[in-house]
């Protein structure tokens, strides 16, 4: 049985990148440390990995209890992993708040333009006139010495100890649906609630994301854990598929974020 069918074929590189990490680990004896991922990429991993592996051992960490962008370890069973083997550093800079407003694609477009890949970046925390962001250790000089403007907005990073990451955890509104399809349009109308056109029109303008990919399918068929998100609405989930009602809608439970 080919462990690729169990995944959708988008994310067969990835999986093809995992297979490659684990069978060198397993070759080596040396661990595996990975740049940030998203927590459908972590997902990917314990499945492929997981806890029934005897051999090798899967940890992940971003930062805080409530990180959602991790940077993941995979190492023998008997490797010590300590929060300092995933090379994480904080940068925290306060800003004007009473002056200029920050938002987070704001601190990441601002990142970005320094020609640094998306993937050396964790969690962003911006709010009440200071900025968080963990990052890669290996790039943390480089960021705090050439990110000193944001939307013209002076800043000075330092580097701080994790125990100082403000942390908020994540709410989750849920409800239960009825839907005519698992379709990644229908899904959104009935989230977000739009009408049909209005949500093929965000997904084709590429607005909508699932699992922190841009689709512009409208047609793709979503599953139980999937993460969605529509720009300037906020983000949701498909948490459960619950069965069929008499007249043949699906019967779903969704999440969105407060």
């Amino acid at each position: 049985m080919s462990i690729y069918q169990h995944f959708r074929k988008e994310e067969q590189p990835f999986i093809d990148q995992v297979l490659s990490w684990r069978e060198h680990v397993e070759r080596t004896f040396q661990m595996k440390l990975t740049d940030f991922l998203d927590p459908r990429e972590q997902q990917i991993i314990e499945a492929i990995i997981g806890p029934s592996n005897d051999e090798l051992q899967v940890q992940s960490y971003g930062g805080g209890r409530h990180s959602e962008r991790k940077r993941v370890i995979i190492a023998p069973y008997y490797e010590d992993v300590t929060a300092a083997s995933f090379n994480l550093t904080l940068l925290e800079g306060k800003y004007a708040e009473k002056f200029v407003s920050l938002s987070h694609p704001d601190v990441m477009g601002a990142f970005l333009s320094l020609g640094i890949e998306r993937k050396k970046l964790g969690d962003i925390f911006v709010e009440n006139g200071m900025i968080q962001i963990v990052v890669a250790s290996e790039i943390a000089p480089y960021v705090s010495v050439n990110l000193t403007n944001v939307k013209n907005s002076s800043i000075n990073l330092d580097s701080k100890d994790l125990s100082h990451l403000i942390e908020r955890e994540l709410e989750w509104i849920e409800s239960d649906k009825t839907v005519s399809s698992l379709r990644l349009d229908a899904i959104v109308k009935a989230i977000y609630h739009l009408s049909r056109k209005e949500a093929a029109d965000f997904i084709e303008k590429k607005l909508v994301k699932v699992n922190f990919k841009i689709v512009e399918d409208g047609k793709m068929n979503l599953e139980s854990g999937d993460m969605i998100s529509l720009r300037g609405r906020g983000r949701s989930k498909l948490l459960h598929i619950n069965g069929r009602t008499k007249k043949n809608k699906l019967k779903i439970t969704t999440a969105l974020l407060k």
